[in-house]
């Protein structure tokens, strides 16, 4: 048998925190999901993220409309707080 060599894992680097307490709210797995993206986009100094509901759904391998149902569902519990953006083209 071949084994790869365990190679010590760096604390900071390709992690992103998430709370514990997330599997014990009785939360759906999709909530889970979208809440777990927007942790791994998060900026760690302003607390802040950005993606759009398209790009949460493409990554995930779900519909705009899911993401957009599970975002609601997280406000609604107060584990996000999302706010208005406006996308402007040039003409």
């Amino acid at each position: 048998m071949n084994y790869k060599q365990y190679h010590k894992r760096d604390a900071i680097k390709n992690y992103f925190p998430l709370p514990n307490e997330i599997f014990c709210l009785g939360l759906f797995t999709g909530e889970i999901a979208v809440y777990a993206y927007l942790m791994y986009c998060e900026d760690r100094k302003t607390f802040q993220c950005h993606p759009s509901f398209r790009t949460i759904g493409r990554t995930l391998k779900i519909s705009r409309n899911t993401v957009s149902k599970y975002v609601k569902r997280l406000e609604e519990k107060q584990l996000i707080r999302t706010e208005p953006t406006k996308t402007q083209t040039a003409k």
